[in-house]
C-alpha cells in the first residue's frame, strides 16, 4: 500500500514537471503576436523572452544569449533586416540562429532575409505546428554543432597531449643515435653497412619528429581564436629561418637569395617563420638541381604585401597545383614527407588575414606566395 502511494506521488509530481527545451527571444512590435507565440511556446516547454523593437532585441540578445531568436521583419525604427545584420556582426550573438517572422511572401524579401544572416523564415498568420517544427529543427542543429565542437576540442586536446608525450622521448632517441653514430664512426667499431643502417634509423626518427612538430603546430594554429598582429622585421625573420634550415640547404646544395630590405607587414613572427621554413624546404627539395631560390616582396593595391619564393624547378600543371594545399596530399609517392607543410601554411596565413597560393607554368618553376596586411602606423597609435 505504501509503495503504491509513493508511485502515485511520483506520477502526480512528474505530470507537472516541464522539460526546459531552450530559451527563445521573440522580437515583435505587436503585442498580439507576442502573446500568441508566447502562450503556446511556453506550453511546449520553452523559456520565452520578449522585446518590442530591434534595438531592445539586440540588447536582450547580448545580455540573455537565447538559444534562438524569432525576429519580426516589419517594425518601426530598426527593422528586422537591420537588427539581424547587427546581431550577426557581433561576436557574442553571431552564432544564435534567427528565424524571420513576416507577412511578406515575395522571394526577394526572403532572399534579403537569408542574405542578412537569417537561418529560416515563417510567414504570418502563424501555424503552430510549423513554428514548432522550425524552432525544434534549428535548436537541434545548434545542439549538434555544439556537441561536434566539444568532441573536436576533446580529440584535439588528446592528439596534442599524445604528440607532446611522443616528442620528448623521440628527441632523446635521436640524440642517442647521433652519439652512437659518432662513436662507431670514429672508433671504426662497426662496418660501413651498419653505419648506413644507423643513419637510416636516425633519418626515420627525424621524420617522425618533424611530423609530430607539424601536428603540434597545426593544433596550435587551429585552436587560436585571436592573434595579435604586430610589425614584422621580415629580413631578420628570413635570416633566422635560413640559419635553421642550413643543414637542408647543404644537403641539396641549394642557393637562397633574399633582399636586405623588405616592405613592413604585420603578423605573428613565430608563425611567419614556419611559413618561410615550409616554403624554403619545399623549394630545396623539389626545385632545380641544384635548387636556386629567390625571395621577393611587392606591395599590392589592396594594402597587402605579397611575399614569395621562386624556384628553378620544372613547374607544376594546373591539376597538381590544386592538390598542393590539401592536408596529407603528396604529388609524388616516392618523395619523403608527411604532406602537412603547405596545408599548415594556408591555415596560418588565413589566421593572419592573408592568402597563400602558388603560381606556376610547366618548365618555368614555381612561385609560392603568401600575403600579409601592410603596416600602418596609425593602427598602433
Amino acid at each position: 500500500m505504501q509503495a503504491l502511494f509513493c508511485n502515485f506521488i511520483d506520477t502526480t509530481m512528474n505530470a507537472h514537471i516541464k522539460i526546459h527545451k531552450g530559451s527563445l527571444l521573440i522580437v515583435d512590435d505587436l503585442m498580439d503576436n507576442i502573446k500568441l507565440l508566447m502562450h503556446f511556446l511556453a506550453e511546449e516547454g520553452f523559456k520565452v523572452l520578449i522585446a518590442r523593437d530591434g534595438e531592445q532585441g539586440i540588447r536582450t540578445a547580448q545580455y540573455a544569449k537565447p538559444d534562438l531568436i524569432l525576429l519580426d521583419v516589419m517594425m518601426p525604427g530598426m527593422d528586422g533586416f537591420e537588427a539581424c545584420r547587427h546581431l550577426k556582426n557581433e561576436e557574442e550573438t553571431k552564432d544564435i540562429p534567427i528565424i524571420f517572422m513576416s507577412a511578406l511572401t515575395d522571394t526577394i524579401d526572403k532572399v534579403k532575409g537569408f542574405q542578412s544572416g537569417a537561418a529560416d523564415y515563417i510567414t504570418k498568420p502563424f501555424q503552430h505546428d510549423e513554428v514548432l517544427a522550425r524552432v525544434n529543427t534549428h535548436l537541434n542543429i545548434v545542439r549538434l554543432q555544439q556537441q561536434l565542437q566539444k568532441r573536436n576540442m576533446e580529440l584535439q586536446a588528446f592528439a596534442t597531449t599524445v604528440a607532446h608525450d611522443l616528442k620528448n622521448p623521440l628527441s632523446g632517441i635521436i640524440g642517442l643515435i647521433d652519439i652512437l653514430d659518432d662513436k662507431f664512426t670514429e672508433d671504426c667499431l662497426i662496418d660501413a653497412d651498419s653505419v648506413e643502417n644507423l643513419q637510416m634509423v636516425s633519418q626515420s626518427a627525424r621524420q617522425m619528429l618533424d611530423l609530430i612538430s607539424a601536428l603540434l603546430l597545426l593544433a596550435g594554429v587551429s585552436s587560436a581564436s585571436e592573434v595579435i598582429l604586430l610589425p614584422l622585421d621580415m629580413p631578420e625573420i628570413i635570416k633566422t629561418v635560413v640559419h635553421r634550415i642550413e643543414h637542408t640547404r647543404k644537403e641539396f646544395q641549394g642557393v637562397i637569395e633574399y633582399p636586405a630590405d623588405l616592405p613592413l607587414a604585420v603578423g605573428y613572427a613565430p608563425w611567419v617563420e614556419e611559413i618561410w621554413i615550409n616554403y624554403l624546404i619545399n623549394g630545396l627539395k623539389y626545385g632545380g638541381c641544384p635548387p636556386h631560390l629567390k625571395i621577393s616582396a611587392c606591395v599590392q593595391s589592396d594594402n597587402y604585401i605579397k611575399f614569395s619564393v621562386k624556384d628553378n624547378g620544372d613547374g607544376l600543371s594546373p591539376e597538381d597545383q590544386k592538390k598542393l594545399f590539401i592536408p596529407f596530399a603528396r604529388l609524388n609517392k616516392d618523395t619523403t614527407g608527411h604532406g602537412l607543410g603547405l596545408s599548415i601554411v594556408q591555415q596560418i596565413v588565413e589566421k593572419l588575414n592573408g592568402k597563400a597560393g602558388v603560381e606556376s607554368q610547366l618548365g618555368d618553376g614555381c612561385l609560392f606566395y603568401f600575403t600579409l596586411p601592410i603596416f600602418h602606423e596609425t593602427d598602433f597609435l
